[in-house]
């Protein structure tokens, strides 16, 4: 956890030094990266918000996410990941915004997306066209375990948005 508690540090002073404010959307994570950014003593001078979206209706009515796109591509997909995130920056008052959806297990696999699968975005910029990154990858290891790494790697995520912006 102290490994999380440095990212979100770095994370903060960052976005401190830059003047930005970050939102979060998390699924998977339960409020992971929520927590560890305030942990942080001061956080409220460069975080916005965080939205908890577990269930697909509160991904569609919270973040704005369509419904259609749930149906299409799966809640575990880069495509919903990224509507997250631009849904977490249209209905905060944040800069930039993180998003995490997964399966952090040890149930819930399907056929291409096996346990430990989790869809990441990152977007910022103009709320009306902003700029979203979105990766997938696989983590191994039991719930906690997937859970870390996804909130580690989402803070890493963020460190090189804002390195090259």
């Amino acid at each position: 956890m102290s490994d999380i508690i440095d990212l979100a540090t770095r994370v903060g002073r960052t976005l401190q030094q830059k003047g930005l404010l970050l939102a979060t959307a998390e699924s998977c994570t339960g409020g992971g990266v929520g927590q560890a950014i305030t942990e942080i003593a001061g956080s409220s001078e460069w975080f916005d918000c965080g939205f908890i979206a577990y269930s697909n209706a509160s991904k569609t009515e919270m973040l704005d996410v369509p419904a259609a796109l749930i149906a299409q591509f799966g809640t575990v997909s880069e495509e919903v990941a990224g509507a997250m995130a631009e849904g977490a920056l249209s209905n905060s008052n944040a800069h930039l915004s993180l998003a995490t959806t997964g399966i952090a297990g040890p149930g819930g696999a399907v056929p291409g997306k096996p346990v430990g699968t989790v869809c990441f975005a990152w977007s910022m910029g103009n709320r009306a066209r902003p700029n979203t990154f979105t990766e997938r990858l696989v983590f191994s290891g039991d719930r906690q375990t997937v859970r870390e790494q996804t909130v580690a790697y989402a803070l890493q995520g963020l460190l090189r948005l804002l390195e090259r912006n």
